[in-house]
């Protein structure tokens, strides 16, 4: 609910109940002032977000109150009322900045009317100062591809759109899932309502409750005002929870709750509030495997995998390598103004023979450094490509596992020369950092090596720092 508390400032008792009933009935929290003073006692103690003012009050003009507002950063949504209209004074009460202005008498309907505005209103404008205040890249691209498995996924994308199911897109790093799920939103019902997204892989475990479920005024320390959750912002659209597979248990079970009911409390909050939003969950983990590991909810995941989508790995669909190169090539050279030739035959070979442990992310950014330095008239050229910088990050194989097994033995080894053998703790610091380097610092592929997820990665990670006394873990320590 975009509009929860609300003053009105009124000084007929008989105009004041009969709007403190009008808005409770629509389960608003009221107060009501007979005065400037006195509303402006309630606005010191609480944020607001609605408020209906006389214009005509016994210690003032409600414009000269409307004005004051103006300097408020958290000001209210302001519709002023009045008895003695004319247009000077709704002019007047416009430039400075009221929402609407109500003539009386005026019917329970008119009002209704004036709210619903006033809460599509609040709604956008939450939401349009969420997404500018965001910095993430735009990505804003199609999704190419000639293969029969990105024409099967087009297709299934465009049979799920239309439909209000919840959705959860698995696949690896770099497939494009965020582009699959604002393809699903862009051709869903809900194309014109909002689409927010949350990254639960990049927010601190003790934030993300409020980032998903929001926080009322002094429920934590720096909580200073009330903040709407990414559930709240999302209500008439649709939500992206990216890498869902990274939030605690904890969590989990809240987010079922919204799942089943589709209703919330924000942090520090009693108030129950109906969500209608649309789920998409996307996850680069399989996690059938982190429900029988006991990591991830059964329940939650029978909820989120109403309809599975997988995004197939590049080097699944080795016909889109080419053709994604050529359209990547064509898109950098305007964006960096050089003129490049094309693809030298061995070049090609180099891309088509590469793994792609990135995926399409790491082959667009390999082309966009290829265009920079190839210079202008020429050909890319295979050193452009530099393949061999990421040539460690190669898809994690049995092979792979037992070399970075036999580096670790190898450490097992000059150590048991010493007095006294290593700790159980020790071997799976050498072992955890042996991987990270095998994986060139790469903290994903060192978690699918180790079979492990990245929160317990990173995990790990912070505690082998805060053994160090704050020094970061040296990879070569690892060797």
């Amino acid at each position: 609910m975009p509009i929860e508390k609300v003053i009105i400032v009124e000084d007929e008792p008989i105009m004041l109940k009969y709007l403190e009933q009008q808005l409770r009935s629509r389960r608003y929290d009221v107060a009501g002032a007979a005065t400037i003073a006195a509303a402006n006692e309630c606005l010191a103690k609480d944020n607001f977000d609605l408020m209906l003012v006389d214009v005509r009050l016994p210690d003032g003009d409600g414009t000269e109150l409307l004005k004051s507002l103006r300097e408020k950063p958290d000001r209210p949504l302001v519709i002023m009322t009045t008895g003695h209209a004319s247009v000077e004074s709704a002019v007047e009460c416009m430039k400075n900045g009221a929402f609407d202005y109500l003539i009386k008498p005026f019917t329970s309907d008119q009002l209704a009317i004036t709210l619903k505005r006033a809460e599509e209103f609040t709604q956008l404008l939450k939401v349009n100062q969420f997404l500018s205040a965001k910095d993430d890249e735009s990505t804003g691209y199609e999704m190419l591809g000639r293969s029969v498995a990105i024409e099967n996924l087009r297709q299934l994308i465009r049979r799920v759109a239309r439909t209000q199911a919840t959705v959860l897109v698995q696949g690896e790093s770099g497939t494009g899932k965020e582009l699959v799920s604002r393809m699903l939103y862009k051709e869903s019902p809900r194309a014109d309502a909002p689409f927010i997204k949350l990254n639960c892989a990049a927010i601190p475990e003790n934030l993300i409750e409020s980032e998903l479920f929001g926080h009322e005024k002094g429920a934590f320390t720096g909580a200073l005002s009330k903040r709407e959750g990414r559930f709240e912002l999302a209500h008439g659209g649709t939500i992206l929870l990216d890498e869902i597979s990274e939030i605690s248990p904890a969590i989990q079970a809240k987010l079922l709750r919204v799942l089943q009911e589709r209703e919330l409390e924000r942090v520090g909050g009693n108030r129950t509030m109906k969500v209608d939003v649309r789920v998409i969950a996307t996850t680069n983990r399989k996690l059938e495997e982190s429900v029988e590991r006991k990591e991830f909810r059964q329940d939650l995941y029978f909820r989120l995998n109403v309809v599975p989508i997988h995004v197939p790995p590049l080097r699944e669909r080795r016909e889109d390598i080419m053709f994604l190169a050529e359209q990547f090539m064509q898109r950098f050279i305007r964006k960096h103004g050089v003129r490049v030739n094309g693809f030298a035959g061995t070049a090609r070979t180099a891309l088509e023979a590469h793994s792609w442990p990135g995926n399409v992310r790491e082959l667009q950014n390999v082309v966009e450094r290829a265009v920079i330095l190839c210079g202008d008239g020429h050909l890319i050229e295979p050193e452009h490509l530099g393949l061999t910088i990421t040539a460690s990050n190669a898809p994690v194989s049995e092979q792979t596992v037992t070399r970075s097994l036999a580096a670790t033995d190898t450490i097992v080894a000059r150590s048991v020369t010493k007095e006294e053998m290593p700790t159980l703790a020790e071997l799976e610091r050498r072992h955890i950092l042996a991987a990270l380097e095998h994986c060139a610092g790469n903290r994903t592929h060192a978690a699918r090596m180790l079979d492990i997820s990245i929160r317990t990665l990173r995990n790990k990670l912070n505690e082998y720092n805060g053994a160090a006394a704050g020094e970061e873990p040296q990879l070569a320590a690892a060797g």
